[in-house]
């Protein structure tokens, strides 16, 4: 009907003129729906944001306040007034990470933490009034003025405190926290609003650690694009000789290709528009983790010989259900860690580490399962190919060995500066500015690796050499033994006419000759090249 038609156009035409809007909006970067405090020290603190800030001579770096609130209970509004607390005060302290000592007293109070509200004592020396928060100047002088406090009460008999909309100017690069805190115990409050954090033109609503991150990912995109049309060239000219496992390689290809754009794209909304966008964040980490999994399993499937030295796995089912149920585990843990690190955050510091050490271990260990896994398998096909002498394969093992090897001992190396770098307290300093080479050289690794292995693997005139016939045996041992073949080496040693060969016999009378040109079988009268 060519009505209702045009009334679905419209329909569609409104929505997505709406969500134009909404994402062109200079949105919250902190957004405050009910938090509650906890309990530190001697005071109840909520974190309301920690970020990097870029400080520029045009001022236009700042920490905004709109609509921030905090609503009490009536339950706790009536305790106040039994304990003759009738006006009770949230303080929100906003503070350079270099400064952090200039707020709390030197007084320590339960499990050793300073005291951040004033206590009897100190009141007694003159150093602060009781029951409010401590915090003195900094001893440097750029930090005049700072931290920044402000105030916010419940009058008598009110249920809400609103903290004015002021915006607070930045003038000095460094890590910003803000902190809300209140001294009464009887005070039960949510949070509400929001506080927008600005950096200096040029990165936008992107906290300072992040934001060099928005350059790594355009310039990785482009890096996969080179990658993808070496590869893609190198596919369309060979198209008769690709293999299966080259297809797999093309499509952990335009996996990666996925995620360093969608990355590019999360960010650069998220810069724009001070709201990180939570489909984009999502599927950014999606596809990561989906790469990762499929990597790990492509090398893992080419370490022990699939589409090479075997036409299956070996072992019958159970070899491939192992391999599935591994890479299912390992796409599941590594799904729940990316997005409970990523989508949502928009702090540079995560106030809450423990909470993700579970999932990091997980997926340590099954990537410690899968490498382990990988250079067993590889042992076992090196040895294999070197007994048929087959040089030309082993070379490209070997190859391939050499590769993850190096990408393993890096590896290695860069968790450990990792846990270095993160144990010594590195986001509290200046080394917060350096801190997004972390992610950017785990990113660094995986394409160089998936380099080498385009390398090694690129489609050529003789890529059929290194793909396996359906109708050759398999002579493996153990678990990796393939039903319906016992193949016989009967004598091997040098042709006037190839460099090295072999041959079996299978258990359907089959003769199996392989050479470094071909593999050709025999069965009654009829010779046949594979």
């Amino acid at each position: 009907m060519p009505g209702s038609s045009s009334v679905r156009l419209a329909h569609l035409l409104v929505s997505a003129l709406c969500c134009a809007i909404l994402l062109c909006a200079d949105a919250s970067v902190h957004d405050y729906t009910g938090e509650r405090f906890a309990g530190l020290g001697n005071a109840f603190v909520l974190n309301g944001g920690s970020e990097g800030v870029y400080a520029s001579p045009a001022a236009d770096s700042f920490i905004r306040f709109e609509k921030v609130a905090f609503k009490r209970t009536p339950e706790s509004a009536a305790a106040a007034g039994k304990d003759g607390n009738l006006t009770a005060t949230i303080t929100a302290v906003i503070f350079e990470a270099a400064d952090r000592g200039a707020v709390g007293g030197s007084d320590v109070v339960a499990a050793g933490a300073r005291a951040l509200c004033c206590t009897p004592d100190m009141a007694k020396r003159g150093a602060c009034t009781e029951g409010s928060l401590v915090y003195r100047a900094p001893n440097s002088t750029a930090a005049a003025g700072w931290p920044r406090v402000l105030a916010a009460s419940f009058l008598p008999g009110s249920l809400e405190a609103i903290f004015p909309d002021e915006t607070v100017a930045v003038a000095r690069t460094g890590m910003y926290s803000l902190r809300f805190v209140h001294c009464d115990a009887s005070l039960d409050v949510a949070a509400e609003g929001k506080t927008i954090w600005k950096n200096s033109r040029g990165y936008g609503y992107l906290p300072g650690r992040m934001a060099p991150l928005l350059a790594f990912y355009g310039v990785m995109s482009l890096a996969f694009v080179a990658l993808a049309a070496f590869w893609f060239l190198r596919y369309a000219r060979f198209w008769r000789e690709v293999v299966p496992l080259q297809n797999f390689v093309t499509v952990v290809i335009a996996l990666g290709m996925v995620e360093v754009t969608t990355w590019y794209l999360d960010l650069a909304e998220f810069s724009e528009s001070g709201v990180r966008p939570a489909g984009t964040t999502f599927w950014a980490a999606t596809s990561g983790a989906v790469r990762r999994t499929v990597s790990r399993v492509l090398v893992l499937l080419v370490a022990k010989g699939y589409g090479v030295v075997r036409p299956t796995l070996g072992g019958g089912a159970s070899a491939g259900a192992r391999v599935a149920g591994l890479g299912a585990v390992f796409l599941a843990a590594s799904e729940a860690l990316e997005v409970s690190e990523h989508v949502g955050a928009v702090s540079d510091l995560d106030h809450s580490p423990t909470r993700r050490l579970f999932l990091v271990l997980t997926v340590a260990a099954l990537d410690a399962v899968f490498i382990c896994w990988i250079f067993s398998a590889l042992s076992r096909t090196i040895s294999k190919l070197k007994a048929r002498r087959m040089t030309a394969k082993v070379e490209t093992y070997r190859r391939l060995a050499t590769s993850l090897t190096i990408a393993v001992a890096v590896s290695l190396g860069w968790i450990a500066f990792e846990v270095h770098f993160k144990s010594t307290d590195g986001y509290q300093s200046e080394r917060w500015r350096v801190a997004w080479v972390i992610p950017a050289v785990w990113q660094l690794i995986s394409f160089a690796l998936l380099c080498a292995v385009c390398l090694v693997w690129a489609p050529s005139h003789d890529s059929a050499r290194l793909a396996c016939s359906d109708e050759a045996g398999d002579d493996d041992d153990g678990d990796d033994v393939e039903d319906g073949a016992r193949p016989l080496m009967l004598r091997t040693g040098p042709l006037s006419y190839v460099e090295n060969w072999a041959c079996y016999v299978t258990q359907d009378a089959k003769i199996i000759l392989r050479t470094d040109s071909g593999v050709y079988a025999k069965a009654g009268e009829e010779d046949k090249r594979v």
